[in-house]
C-alpha cells in the first residue's frame, strides 16, 4: 500500500516514534490523524504538517475517546487506511520493593494503556477499514504495533512492561490470521534503545551507556528509522503477521 493519498492514525503520534510516524506519513503525501492526550504537543504538530494532519485528543485505553478519533478522522479524510499503535508508557519497577509488593494497580496501568490500549485502537480502526474498497492486491488496510525488546529480553524491574510489550508480540500472529479475510495486514516492530522522550529524561552518562551497549551501530535508536520501517511495512504486500525487532542487534542484560 502507497502512503499518498491513504489515512493513517497514529496513536502517540504527538512526540517520539508517533510523532516521526506523523511526519513521515504526511511527507509520503498521506494523511496524519496523531490521538495523543499531549493537546500542547498534538496542536503544535498537526499545526506545523499543515492540513494533511490533524490532532484529535484521545486515550488509548478509553473506549468512547477511540470512537471519537474514529468518527474525527473519517469526517476529515472520508477513510482509513492505517493505524500505527505507538502510543504507551515505560515504567520500572521491582516486584518485591523496599516497602513490600509491588501495588497490583501499577502493574495493571502499565497492562492497561500499552496492551488493552494498542488492542483498542486496532479493534475500532479495522472495523473502519473493513468499509474500504480494496486496492488492485486485494488490500483494505495495515496495522503496525510497537513491542520492545523487552518483550523477549525483559530486565529485572520490567515485569509489567515485558508483560505488555509480550502481549502484543503474542496477538500480531492471531489478528493477522483473522484480518486476511478483509485484506488487512497486521505487523509488530519491537524497538530496542531508541532516543525518544523517555531516553531524554536519563542522565547523559546512562544514555551514553545504553547507546554503547548496541553491537552496531553503537547508538540510541533514531525515531526517523522506525517510522522509515513503518513506510517500508505498509509498501511491502508480503510483510504479514511477524515482529521485526528494531535494535541494532541488541540483547538485553537482566539490569
Amino acid at each position: 500500500m502507497q502512503l499518498a493519498e491513504k489515512t493513517v492514525l497514529v496513536s502517540g503520534g504527538a512526540s517520539g516514534l508517533g510523532a516521526a510516524t506523523t511526519e513521515m506519513v504526511a511527507a509520503s503525501g498521506g494523511n496524519a490523524v496523531i490521538l495523543d492526550v499531549n493537546d500542547a504537543a498534538g496542536t503544535a504538530l498537526a499545526s506545523r504538517l499543515g492540513d494533511r494532519v490533524r490532532f484529535v485528543h484521545a486515550d488509548v485505553t478509553s473506549d468512547a475517546g477511540m470512537q471519537r478519533g474514529i468518527e474525527a478522522s473519517l469526517a476529515a479524510f472520508g477513510a482509513i487506511h492505517g493505524a500505527v499503535c505507538a502510543a504507551g508508557i515505560a515504567v520500572a519497577e521491582r516486584v518485591l520493593g523496599k516497602d513490600g509488593p509491588q501495588p497490583l494497580a501499577h502493574f495493571a496501568r502499565t497492562i492497561h494503556i500499552n496492551l488493552l490500549g494498542t488492542f483498542n485502537l486496532i479493534r475500532l480502526a479495522v472495523a473502519a477499514m473493513a468499509e474500504n474498497g480494496p486496492n488492485e492486491a486485494g488490500e483494505r488496510g495495515v496495522v503496525v504495533a510497537t513491542a520492545s525488546v523487552s518483550a523477549y529480553e525483559g530486565q529485572i524491574g520490567q515485569a509489567a512492561y515485558a508483560a505488555s510489550k509480550g502481549g502484543i508480540v503474542g496477538m500480531t500472529l492471531p489478528l493477522a490470521r483473522e484480518f486476511a479475510r478483509i485484506g488487512v495486514r497486521v505487523m509488530t516492530i519491537a524497538p530496542g534503545t531508541f532516543d525518544t522522550p523517555l531516553m531524554a529524561g536519563l542522565p547523559e552518562t546512562a544514555r551514553h551507556s545504553l547507546a554503547q551497549q548496541v553491537p552496531f551501530p553503537p547508538r540510541l535508536g533514531r525515531p526517523a528509522e522506525y517510522a522509515s520501517l513503518v513506510r517500508h511495512i505498509f509498501e511491502n504486500e508480503m510483510l504479514n503477521g511477524e515482529v521485526i525487532r528494531l535494535d541494532g542487534a541488541i540483547r538485553m542484560t537482566p539490569k
